[in-house]
């Protein structure tokens, strides 16, 4: 994603974009999937931990990035591409390896509609998948 795309998407969500919040989202974006914030430290050697950390958390807060707590001990972040006030257009299967402990997008797999009871309002919802990648499964 173009610099400007990304600056265009944090306005969108009504974060300001300053130099380290682009530096942020920038490597969210260019990430083949989701990081965990030691990995996002871990591209942006030169951020601060607690300034990834605010960041992060500031995201999280104007969804411009998906939470996903994937079972292993650490959340994974990725940017929200939705557009939609209010109703978040970029839901999509998440698939943890039990191996290499990698999350990844699978985008293109339909997600059903959730119908709750009556009495019950969805937050969020979070569809992962666990199993082994490609990657592991041919070396083994």
């Amino acid at each position: 994603m173009a610099k400007t795309d990304v600056i265009d998407l944090m306005q969108h969500h009504g974060v300001k974009p300053t130099a380290n919040r682009i530096l942020v989202a920038e490597a969210l974006s260019d990430a083949p999937r989701p990081l965990s914030m030691a990995e996002v430290g871990d591209v942006l050697d030169t951020v601060d931990k607690s300034v990834i950390s605010r960041t992060l958390a500031l995201f999280k807060e104007n969804h411009l990035v998906h939470v996903i707590e994937d079972g292993s001990d650490s959340v994974r972040y990725e940017l929200c591409h939705s557009h939609e006030e209010g109703e978040d257009d970029d839901v999509h299967v998440h698939f943890y390896c039990l191996s290499c402990r990698r999350t990844f997008c699978l985008h293109d797999i339909h997600i059903p509609a959730v119908s709750l009871p009556e009495g019950y309002s969805m937050d969020s919802v979070n569809y992962m998948v666990k199993g082994i990648c490609p990657d592991c499964s041919s070396s083994r």
